[in-house]
C-alpha cells in the first residue's frame, strides 16, 4: 500500500507472481451471504410470471385465473378470429419489409465504413446506432411529427418506412461486428491470386458477412414484429398489428385467447433469437 492508501497494479501484480502474503485471500462473491438467494429469487420474480402465462394458454376454462384442466380451446379461438388474423397478416407484411429494407441498408453502411477511421466514417456509424440510445416514445413522435408535416396519410406504407428505420441498428451491429472480425491478410491474399475487387468481394468477404447479416435480419424481424410504441403512433384507422390488437383487446380484459397469442409470440421470439445466436457464431472460413 502507498502512502496515499491505494494498493498499486504493480504490487497486486507482484504479490499474485510470488504466491501471495501468507494465507490471506480475498473473499470470492459467491462466498457472500444471501447472494445466491437473491439471485434466484430475482430470477423467479423474472420468469415466474412467462411460465405462468404460458401454462394457462392452454386451460381448457374461460378463466385466467382457475386452472380447469388442459386444452387447446384457447388457440383454437385464435384460429376462427378473423381480426386476429388480419393483425397477424399486418404484423408480418410489416416486419418482413422492415426486415428486408433495414438488412439491406445496414449491410450497404457496413461494407462502406469497414475499415475508414475518418471523422465522418464515425459520424455515420455513430449516427446509425443513435436510435438505440432514444427512448421509443421519442422516436415515435418525431416520426409522427415528420410524417405530419409531409403531410404523408397515415397507413401500412407508414408503418414500414417506421419500422425500417426504426430495425436499422439492430441489423448494423452484427454485420459491423462481423466485418470487424474478418482477417484482412484473407483479402490480401485473394489479391496475390489476381482476383478482382469484386472477385475477391464475392468469394471472401460475403460468405463471411453471411452469418452476421443472417443474425442482424433475425434481430430486425423480432424487434418489428412485437413492436407497439411506433406501430401505435404511426398506423392508419383499419391498419391494426398484432401488438396493437393485444393492447385493444387487453384493455377490455385478460382471457386464455390473450395468453395463447402472447405464447405463440414468445416462442417465435425465442427461436429466432435462438438461432440468431448459433447462426452468428458460425465460420465460413
Amino acid at each position: 500500500m502507498n502512502s496515499s492508501g491505494n494498493i498499486s497494479m504493480d504490487r497486486i501484480k507482484s504479490i499474485s507472481s510470488a504466491g501471495g502474503l501468507g494465507k490471506t485471500k480475498v473473499r470470492s462473491l459467491n462466498s457472500f451471504v444471501g447472494l445466491r438467494t437473491i439471485t434466484v429469487a430475482f430470477f423467479i420474480f423474472l420468469y415466474a410470471p412467462i411460465l405462468v402465462l404460458v401454462v394457462l394458454s392452454f386451460n381448457a376454462g374461460d378463466s385466467t385465473a382457475t386452472w380447469s384442466g388442459f386444452g387447446l380451446q384457447a388457440y383454437r379461438t385464435l384460429a376462427a378470429d378473423g381480426a386476429l388474423r388480419q393483425a397477424a397478416g399486418n404484423s408480418l407484411i410489416v416486419a418482413c419489409f422492415a426486415t428486408i429494407g433495414s438488412t439491406l441498408v445496414a449491410t450497404l453502411a457496413a461494407i462502406a465504413l469497414h475499415g475508414r477511421r475518418g471523422a465522418m466514417e464515425q459520424i455515420t456509424g455513430s449516427a446509425i446506432t443513435f436510435p438505440l440510445l432514444v427512448p421509443e416514445i421519442v422516436t415515435a413522435v418525431a416520426t409522427l411529427l415528420a410524417l405530419s408535416v409531409l403531410a404523408i396519410p397515415l397507413g401500412l406504407a407508414t408503418i414500414m418506412f417506421a419500422h425500417t428505420v426504426f430495425c436499422l441498428p439492430f441489423a448494423f451491429l452484427p454485420v459491423k461486428a462481423r466485418l470487424a472480425d474478418m482477417d484482412g491478410r484473407l483479402l490480401d491474399a485473394a489479391a496475390d491470386l489476381y482476383a478482382t475487387p469484386f472477385r475477391a468481394f464475392r468469394a471472401v468477404t460475403l460468405p463471411l458477412m453471411v452469418p452476421g447479416i443472417v443474425a442482424g435480419a433475425m434481430l430486425a424481424f423480432i424487434t418489428s414484429i412485437d413492436n407497439f410504441v411506433i406501430t401505435y403512433f404511426v398506423a392508419g384507422a383499419g391498419y391494426t398489428t398484432l401488438p396493437v390488437y393485444i393492447y385493444g383487446v387487453v384493455k377490455v380484459g385478460v382471457s386464455p385467447e390473450i395468453n395463447a397469442i402472447s405464447t405463440v409470440l414468445l416462442a417465435v421470439s425465442v427461436s429466432l433469437v435462438t438461432l440468431s445466436y448459433f447462426v452468428g457464431k458460425l465460420r465460413r472460413i
